[in-house]
């Protein structure tokens, strides 16, 4: 009897839910890194359905965060001192994401609000970095905003404020480019559904990006036999120069 009346109160908790159920693909789970990657793009595609399967009743906005993996990183401040540019200040970040990028399809500050949009990480200026041990909070602000700087720069960090597409309130998809340089390993691409400032459904897809050939062979045995690897790169460093010392005493 209980197990009959479980049954009939499971079933009438999921009638009764109202917020949509997000479905999400990636056009490729798996990034392939050869000699010659000049980088690749990303569609992120899925569909906005109420939770009997149908079309959702009414219209939402979308953001897409895609984040690569995150890794400690010490950041230190150039400052010229006696007409020469020196090391000054340092910090250290326990985790900061090596990617990050996010599309939606409307600018964040007209779908949610900032304490909404921090939590969520809803752009670059509310990326979650953790400082490593003591730090001022205005020093804490520099710093953060000079690698969101530097990696915005580089391209690994980035903000579309329309790069989302949602047709006839259902279907949507986005497109997000990752450069030559971005880092091997898994990156999360997270899509939230939000109506009315409030983010009422999420869902995770995954992307594997690995390298592959001789890359791969080169960065596992590095990994894997170290010492061999730094013995192999002083021989063929020598060996260059000598080759090049050879060649220009021959002209």
């Amino acid at each position: 009897m209980r197990r009959w009346l479980f049954l009939v109160l499971a079933l009438f908790a999921l009638s009764a839910q109202r917020d949509p159920v997000l479905v999400p693909e990636v056009s490729q789970h798996e990034v392939q890194v050869r000699q010659g990657f000049v980088g690749t793009e990303l569609l992120l595609f899925g569909a906005i359905l109420d939770p009997r399967g149908r079309r959702a009743a009414e219209g939402y906005d979308i953001v897409v965060v895609l984040k690569g993996p995150s890794e400690p990183i010490r950041l230190r401040e150039k400052r010229q001192i006696g007409g020469i540019w020196m090391n000054a200040e340092s910090t250290a970040f326990r985790s900061a994401p090596s990617y990050f990028a996010v599309a939606s399809s409307r600018p964040i500050e007209e779908i949610v609000d900032d304490r909404t949009a921090a939590i969520f990480e809803f752009g670059t200026d509310f990326i979650q970095l953790s400082p490593s041990g003591t730090i001022d909070p205005e020093e804490q602000t520099r710093f953060s905003e000079g690698l969101v700087d530097l990696r915005t720069r580089l391209g690994l960090y980035k903000e579309d404020m329309d790069g989302v597409q949602v047709s006839e309130g259902v279907l949507y998809q986005a497109r997000i480019g990752l450069p030559s340089n971005v880092q091997t390993g898994t990156y999360t691409a997270e899509t939230f559904a939000v109506s009315r400032g409030r983010v009422i459904s999420s869902a995770i897809a995954e992307v594997e990006v690995k390298k592959v050939g001789f890359e791969r062979f080169v960065e596992v045995f590095s990994q894997y036999q170290s010492f061999l690897y730094g013995l192999t790169a002083i021989f063929l460093s020598v060996l260059m120069g000598w080759l090049a010392g050879r060649l220009f005493a021959m002209i």
